[in-house]
C-alpha cells in the first residue's frame, strides 16, 4: 500500500510515510534487507508482529556521518525469539522524503513459510495531500503536547502509523497513500522543504520520486490508485518566509495563492472527477487568514470544478490530453457548477481547537484528537461517497 516505485519489481522503492506491505508467516525470526537512500534525520523502519508495534534503526548518516548518502544494502532485524507459530507482520515507512527505501527482501527462518494476510485490501481507497502533520511528524515526543518543539533532531520520534489520516483509514476501514512531506507548502518557492531553494505539493503530488535530493523526480500513473476521499491538508507551511496571508489577504500575493489552490483542487478533480475533496489544516497554530483563504477557494472551486487551472499544476499535460481528462470528468461527475447540478465535490473541515491548540507538532493524543473529529465529519456525508 501507497505510491511504490515498482519499476524494478524485485527492488521496490519505497518514499512516502506510510508505505506498507502485509504478510502472515511462520518461525522465530523476521528481517529485511533494504538500501536507505538518505537525505537527513534518524531513520527507523516501522513493525507490527501479531498487532504489537516496534521501531528499527536503520544505519544512516545520523549513525553513521562519515558514510556515503546511500547505506546499504543492509540487513535489520525486526523481530526475533518468536514462538514458533504463524505471525501476521505489517512493515511500513515511517517517516517523509527525508529518505527513501530500497527492499530487496525479507528474511526469515530456513524451513519457515509465507502468506497473504488474513484480510484482502479495504475497497475504500483514501488519499493525502500534506505536510508534516500528515506524516506523523514528531508526534512521538509525548512529554511536549501543547508546547513548542524543542531545538534538537526529533525526527525519529516520527511515525506514520499515529498520524491523524492513517487512524482515520484504519477506522472507516480504507486504505491511504500518504503523499505527504514535513515542510511543504502549497506552491513552490515557501515553506520549509529543501530550503533555499523550497519546493511544495507543486512538485509532490504527481510524483512517486519528489526530492530532488535523492535524484530524479518520477510523475505517479494516477491510474493505479482512485482514491474516493482525497484530503488536502496543506496551507499551514506556506506562511513561511513571510505571512502573506496574514499580513496582506487582498495582495498580490494572497490572491496568487488562493487561485493555485483552486488550481490543485480542479486538478484533483480531473484525475479523480468522481472523489470527495476535504480541505483541512490542523491543529498547530497558525493564523485565521489561512483558514478564510481555504473557505474561500473551495467556494471558487465548487462553482466552477470543471473549468481548467489557470496554469498546469504539476508536471506540465498536452492540451490534447487535458482536454480529454476534462471532458471525461464533465461526463462522469455532477459537480455543482453554472451548467451542471448535483453533489458539493469539496468540503471545507476545521477542527474544535483548529489552529489554536500547540505552538509545535501535534502529538499522538492530537493526532487521535483530530482523526476522531475528521472520522465523524466523512461518516457524516454518508456511504454513497465510497461508491465507485
Amino acid at each position: 500500500m501507497g505510491r511504490i516505485d515498482d519499476a524494478d519489481p524485485t527492488r521496490p522503492v519505497w518514499v512516502y510515510p506510510y508505505t506498507q506491505t502485509a504478510f502472515r508467516f511462520t518461525g522465530t525470526s523476521l528481517t529485511a534487507t533494504l538500501e536507505n537512500h538518505w537525505n537527513y534525520g534518524d531513520t527507523k523502519i516501522g513493525v507490527v508482529i501479531d498487532g504489537v508495534q516496534t521501531a528499527v534503526r536503520v544505519p544512516s548518516g545520523v549513525t553513521d556521518p562519515d558514510h556515503a548518502p546511500d547505506y546499504g544494502p543492509v540487513t535489520v532485524t525486526l523481530a526475533d525469539h518468536l514462538p514458533d507459530i504463524e505471525h501476521e507482520a505489517i512493515v511500513f515507512k515511517r517517516q517523509d522524503g527525508q529518505n527513501y527505501f530500497t527492499l530487496f527482501g525479507f528474511g526469515l527462518d530456513a524451513d519457515a513459510t509465507v502468506m497473504p494476510p488474513l484480510d484482502p485490501a479495504p475497497a475504500r481507497r483514501i488519499e493525502v495531500f500534506g505536510d508534516s502533520v500528515s506524516c506523523g511528524e514528531r508526534n512521538e515526543a509525548s512529554l511536549y503536547v501543547g508546547k513548542a518543539d524543542p531545538d534538537v533532531d526529533l525526527s525519529g520520534y516520527s511515525n506514520a502509523w499515529y498520524s491523524y489520516d492513517a487512524i482515520v483509514a484504519r477506522d472507516l476501514g480504507a486504505q491511504l497513500h500518504d503523499v505527504s512531506q514535513g515542510g511543504a507548502s502549497l506552491i513552490d518557492g515557501i515553506g520549509w522543504f529543501r530550503g533555499p531553494d523550497y519546493i511544495g505539493q507543486e512538485s509532490i503530488w504527481d510524483r512517486i520520486e519528489y526530492n530532488p535530493t535523492l535524484g530524479e523526480t518520477k510523475p505517479w500513473d494516477f491510474s493505479r490508485y482512485t482514491p474516493q476521499v482525497a484530503i488536502v491538508a496543506i496551507g499551514q507551511n506556506d506562511a513561511h518566509p513571510h505571512d502573506f496571508m496574514a499580513d496582506d489577504y487582498d495582495g498580490e500575493q494572497a490572491t496568487r495563492w488562493r487561485a493555485r489552490y483552486v488550481d490543485f483542487l480542479r486538478a484533483i478533480h480531473a484525475q479523480y472527477p468522481k472523489a470527495t475533496i476535504v480541505c483541512i489544516t490542523t491543529l498547530l497554530m497558525h493564523d485565521p487568514a489561512w483558514d478564510r483563504a481555504i473557505d474561500e477557494a473551495v467556494r471558487t472551486f465548487n462553482g466552477t470544478a470543471d473549468e481548467p487551472p489557470t496554469a498546469a499544476f504539476g508536471y506540465p499535460i498536452e492540451p490534447t490530453d487535458a482536454d480529454a481528462v476534462r471532458a471525461d470528468a464533465a461526463q462522469t461527475s455532477n459537480v455543482t457548477t453554472g451548467t451542471t447540478t448535483g453533489r458539493t465535490v469539496a468540503h471545507h473541515f476545521m477542527f474544535t481547537r483548529n489552529g489554536s491548540a500547540t505552538p509545535g507538532h501535534p502529538r499522538v493524543a492530537e493526532h487521535e484528537e483530530m482523526a476522531r473529529e475528521l472520522t465523524a465529519f466523512i461518516k457524516s456525508l454518508g456511504n454513497d461517497i465510497w461508491e465507485d
